[in-house]
């Protein structure tokens, strides 16, 4: 694991130890509805200002990429068709949640002049970890080639948080992708298969090896990895962690911890075209708008 200042306020990685922990103390370091005492109020307040949002931008939903009860787009194109696009990957450990409960955080970059293409997927225990992640690339494959017909021509920044960054940073080497955004992620697969969260999953050998960003070759392009500073703590070195291991092979790309933000709180800085997440996205860009 990475070192860092004596002075840095983040408790040690929990997985240092990990063999003196019991399932359910294993299950904990990742369990963030647990860790964050108002996360359902949040979860409610997210879903209620989504609801309203996809009613106000209802022209370009529920559209397919592939076969699928969850393999379609929501889209949300800017004026322009050449602006810059953010795609969304939803989170929810790969076995809950859906790209509706997450509209809201279009609104920011919509009102930065930016399209935001929020793509859906098949949840675990129906699909594979691995499957999920190819159906991440139909998704990008799809929106290259179709998005103009919709308003999408510009170049993409491929973002996602928690599962979802984990989805962002295995397909940020498409060369659909311009850069991508990884937000609140997990980076290493091996502890997971160790907690609850594997019933659904049941990761294999190989997925760990080959789906975790942080047993992975660094791809060479600009991925800037945001965290809240109140995150629990596995994800926050996870973070660091994989931000290490680019920067140690000069891969460009920010580090970047949001001050005072949980697991959930982190994306209300897409509410706003002045939010740090919006901008973070227009810097990888150089600033696009």
């Amino acid at each position: 694991m990475t070192a860092f200042r004596l002075d840095d306020p983040t408790p040690a990685d929990p997985r240092r130890r990990w063999g003196d922990l019991d399932r359910a103390a294993r299950g904990a370091c990742y369990d963030n509805n647990a860790g964050v005492p108002d996360s359902a109020a949040q979860v409610a307040a997210r879903n209620a200002a989504s609801a309203a949002y996809r009613a106000a931008h209802a022209r370009h939903l529920d559209i397919p990429y592939a076969q699928g009860e969850r393999t379609a787009f929501d889209l949300y194109p800017a004026a322009q068709a050449g602006a810059p696009c953010l795609v969304f990957v939803h989170g929810g450990y790969w076995q809950r949640n859906a790209r509706a409960d997450f509209a809201c955080f279009a609104e920011g970059l919509n009102a930065a002049g930016w399209s935001v293409a929020m793509p859906g997927y098949t949840l675990a225990p129906e699909s594979s970890l691995a499957g999920i992640v190819t159906e991440i690339g139909a998704a990008l494959d799809w929106l290259a080639a179709q998005g103009g017909t919709h308003g999408i021509a510009g170049p993409l920044v491929l973002s996602g948080w928690s599962a979802g960054a984990q989805l962002a940073a295995m397909q940020l080497g498409h060369p659909a992708v311009a850069a991508g955004l990884a937000i609140s992620g997990v980076y290493d697969l091996a502890p997971i298969r160790e907690t609850y969260l594997d019933e659904k999953l049941g990761l294999t050998d190989a997925e760990i090896e080959t789906l975790s960003p942080l047993r992975r070759p660094v791809v060479d392009k600009p991925l800037t990895i945001a965290y809240g500073s109140r995150e629990l703590p596995a994800l926050v070195h996870d973070a660091r962690n994989l931000h290490a291991l680019r920067a140690a092979a000069h891969a460009p790309g920010a580090l970047l911890p949001v001050p005072g933000a949980d697991h959930f709180s982190i994306l209300n800085e897409f509410r706003r075209p002045d939010g740090l997440l919006v901008r973070a996205a227009q810097d990888l860009l150089g600033g696009a708008r």
